[in-house]
């Protein structure tokens, strides 16, 4: 049982004919990128407030079928949950490139791309202490189409490629409840809404004394490396129906998600192994879980009828989520989930709009972990039953 809030401050204006932009500033933990809800705890303590997006858009008005996109923004193509949480914001450039067609059934095609800087990291190695880069480097392909007056359909196909992804394997490693710091600076570790399930390779160093030629250790562990098994070139296909129904307050929506990890398993020949043991300094490799390059893949479907427009509008949502191991990065994925992948899900919403700027919601969550090849009886479900009120203003 835990109580949460959040605070959103948006602000988007129009430049001039060819510039647009805006910022956002969130509550919520500085390290943690999926969520931006605010803990009632800390003993009354002042909460913080960041920059949750900021961001310049270009869309000249000479050719108004481009938009370029830098800074920190919300997602310019299409998701689910089962690939990027909501509350994540990501940041770098994108561009776009789409055409509204006048045709009979295919309405519209666009295409976008991104770069996405997430980590500046030098080398662990005593001789190369040169920075590494990482980048997503991604894109999607979307139509929208119009099969029948009542009957729209949306298509996406899209592919994200974490270039590489190490820097999030060490930025999430802990040594101990004694000493959790990694070698990055900054605030950090990184924050998580949900347990990682990736498999990670970790490298810890222990201090040691000797004294009348006897090695003690000092307790004192820290993180010297920590690796994925896998690399994450994630394909990611999604569709989307929506259906008009006589009732203007009822329309319905089923959306579909599958992602395969093309790179599942595919870094474990670039695992540095751990340094020789030294006087001061014994060195350790532990992997939290064995890597399977089968488990690559997770699947998202979702049922909406309703919406959320006008006061007394209510909507119903059911979506059943399955994503295996190393099929995402599951520190980016939903945050509510029972884990960030390894997992199997229910979730049930139920909104009402009490009027235009006040919002009802429950959430009902149920989910344990897959148990693939195991021989010890499954976890029991754990249910998450979630309410929140929204207010806008």
């Amino acid at each position: 049982t835990r109580e949460r809030y959040r605070l959103r401050f948006n602000i988007d204006a129009k430049l001039n004919q060819d510039f647009s932009g805006g910022f956002s500033l969130g509550s919520g933990d500085v390290n943690d990128p999926t969520s931006t809800n605010q803990n009632v705890d800390g003993f009354y303590s002042r909460k913080p407030f960041f920059i949750d997006k900021a961001y310049v858009n270009y869309n000249p008005h000479a050719f108004k079928n481009v938009t370029l996109t830098g800074g920190k923004f919300a997602y310019p193509w299409y998701n689910t949950e089962l690939t990027w949480d909501k509350d994540l914001n990501p940041e770098g450039l994108a561009q776009t490139l789409a055409f509204n067609l006048d045709t009979p059934v295919l309405k519209k095609i666009a295409f976008v791309g991104f770069e996405l800087p997430f980590a500046q990291v030098a080398r662990t190695a005593a001789t190369n202490k040169s920075i590494v880069q990482s980048i997503t480097y991604g894109g999607q392909l979307q139509t929208q189409w119009q099969f029948t007056p009542w009957l729209k359909f949306g298509a996406f196909s899209g592919f994200y490629d974490f270039h590489p992804a190490d820097p999030i394997a060490l930025a999430l490693a802990k040594a101990s409840a004694k000493n959790p710091a990694t070698p990055l600076v900054g605030a950090l570790p990184l924050g998580t809404g949900n347990a990682v399930q990736n498999s990670i390779v970790t490298t810890t160093a222990t201090s040691v004394v000797t004294i009348g030629g006897t090695a003690f250790p000092t307790g004192v562990t820290s993180i010297s490396n920590a690796q994925f098994a896998s690399k994450f070139a994630l394909f990611d296909s999604l569709a989307r129906f929506d259906v008009s129904t006589p009732s203007a307050k009822w329309p319905i929506a089923f959306i579909g998600d599958f992602v395969q990890n093309m790179g599942a398993c595919s870094n474990l020949p670039n695992i540095v192994p751990p340094p020789v043991n030294t006087s001061t300094t014994t060195f350790k490799q532990t992997t939290n879980f064995t890597c399977d390059a089968r488990q690559r893949k997770g699947y998202w479907g979702e049922a909406q009828v309703g919406r959320t427009q006008q006061r007394g509008d209510w909507q119903f949502d059911y979506a059943r989520i399955f994503i295996e191991r190393e099929a995402v990065l599951s520190n980016f994925d939903y945050s509510e989930l029972r884990q960030g992948s390894n997992v199997t899900e229910h979730r049930a919403s139920v909104l009402y709009q009490v009027n235009r700027n006040v919002q009802l919601s429950f959430i009902g969550l149920i989910g344990r972990p897959l148990n693939f090849g195991s021989t010890k009886p499954p976890e029991p479900w754990l249910e998450r039953l979630q309410f929140d009120v929204l207010y806008s203003f």
